[in-house]
Order: C-alpha cells, then structure tokens, then sequence
C-alpha cells in the first residue's frame, strides 16, 4: 500500500463525521468521496484513527458488518436507527451520500 499522507488521514476522518445518525456509508463510498485508490486504504485508516468517530456507520459494500464486530456495530446502528435484516444492513435505505 502506498504511503498514506495525513490530509487522507483527516479527508477520511471528516468524511466518516459527517455521517449522519440514521445513515451508513461502505469503505467504497468514502474511498470515492476521498478520491482514494481503494477502500482497503479506509480500511487501514478506521483501524488506526477512528476510536472518537462513530466507526460503527461504515460499513462493507455487502452490508455485512465483520464477523468480530458485528454485534456491537450492529447494536449501536440500531441505537442510531438503523435496522439490519438477517445481520446485514440494506443500503438502499440506510446509504448516505456524499
């Protein structure tokens, strides 16, 4: 993975603070939104810098929250009021725009 600079770093953390409550975007949408190469790169951002963001509103293109973090991602958009069928959110209601 190429080097990533700290204005991705702080593009990625203001695009994940914007999501609104009641709303979701996918690593995707905000590696777009960021003109980033790939989502992984998100990925790795959220994994390093994200404990003071609501994390829990990003969420895989499957809608499918991972395995170690789904029933607290789950809870907590749920508290947001966002609801999950089958452990999987529909994006197509919950999905922000950026």
């Amino acid at each position: 993975m190429a080097a990533v600079t700290d204005e991705q770093v702080e593009t990625v953390r203001a695009l994940v603070a914007s999501i609104p409550v009641g709303r979701v975007a996918t690593y995707g949408d905000i590696a777009t939104a960021a003109r980033l190469s790939s989502p992984r790169i998100v990925g790795w951002i959220m994994r390093t810098d994200s404990s003071d963001l609501p994390w829990h509103r990003v969420v895989p293109a499957s809608g499918r929250p991972a395995p170690h973090l789904a029933t607290r991602q789950l809870e907590r958009l749920r508290a947001d009021g966002v609801l999950a069928a089958g452990g999987r959110v529909p994006l197509r209601d919950y999905r922000h725009a950026f």
